[in-house]
């Protein structure tokens, strides 16, 4: 973090380009007090862990999930509610329909395969499983290729690691995993069937219910810059909200909301699930994501 003058703020940034990010790294959205130096890789997960282990950002994006984590654990950022990816989930596991017909329950005693235990995506789909479909996550065996981002976090007790180089999708096509939640990376192949029965449908259905659409990754801003410069961070909300504004075609439907009101229900249906699966070891409030600044905006 490093000032250019006296008022005007550099932050280093990770925010990968998405359509509601464009905007913003194209300098189309601009600011009189702070400017985003936007460093990060791409894909912008791969930033997870140097933000959080190296302080190698100030702000920026990090996935849901992640981000319950470090609070749990005392990392020193600080979320705004303004979600920069999301969507639902129903569709982001499947199978191989010539291996014999996989129904979620169907699941129960084998191994499934997900990048990592604690990705959002395996968040929400398993918590689609179990309070969907009646799925005992325990009585999975839940096969992974990496580890989680911060050092402190360990993967529950029926978590498998393959060997490294494993590719889980090909494993599921070969039968030596039963499914697979993998979301867009789930193989093109005629041969995979979404193991959620009618997933786009099951997506609506579940959203006229529940009135959620599940966040992956949230912005988040160092939390001395939030202390420091509370300006920065209306500033910073501010022109998020002005990179949506100018999506070409608009805001991707579905898409969460922004504003802590919005998210609310949707937050709470995070940490639950992520308590739940094992993924934090508290149960944490919704208060607690927010401190003075970003709990107040939107």
């Amino acid at each position: 973090m490093t000032d250019t003058t006296q008022d005007v703020l550099t932050l280093r940034a990770n925010i990968d380009e998405y359509p509601v990010t464009k905007a913003l790294r194209e300098g189309r959205v601009t600011s009189p007090i702070v400017k985003l130096d936007i460093c990060g890789p791409s894909p912008a997960q791969n930033g997870f862990k140097p933000m959080l282990r190296e302080n190698a950002y100030d702000c920026g994006e990090l996935a849901i999930v992640t981000y319950l984590q470090a609070k749990c654990y005392g990392k020193p950022y600080v979320m705004l509610p303004a979600p920069i990816s999301g969507r639902f989930q129903h569709h982001c596991a499947g199978f191989n329909r010539e291996l014999g017909h996989v129904s979620p329950k169907d699941i129960e005693g084998k191994r499934v395969g997900v990048r990592t235990y604690a990705q959002t995506t395996g968040l929400w789909v398993r918590g689609i499983l179990q309070h969907e479909y009646g799925v005992d996550l325990d009585k999975v065996t839940w096969c992974t290729v990496g580890e989680g981002h911060l050092l402190e976090y360990t993967d529950p007790a029926n978590c498998e690691r393959l060997p490294k180089g494993s590719d889980i999708g090909q494993m599921m096509l070969d039968g030596e995993l039963t499914a697979t939640l993998q979301g867009v990376d789930l193989p093109k192949d005629p041969r995979v069937e979404r193991l959620v029965p009618d997933p786009f449908n099951a997506a609506k259905d579940w959203f006229a219910r529940e009135g959620v659409v599940p966040i992956n990754h949230i912005f988040v801003v160092h939390e001395d810059i939030s202390k420091n410069r509370p300006d920065v961070v209306r500033e910073l909300y501010r022109m998020i909200q002005e990179s949506r504004d100018l999506t070409e075609g608009g805001v991707p439907d579905p898409f969460p909301p922004m504003g802590r009101a919005a998210n609310e229900k949707g937050l709470q249906l995070a940490i639950d699930w992520a308590f739940e699966q094992k993924i934090i070891p508290r149960k944490l409030s919704v208060d607690e994501l927010f401190d003075e600044t970003t709990g107040n905006l939107g």
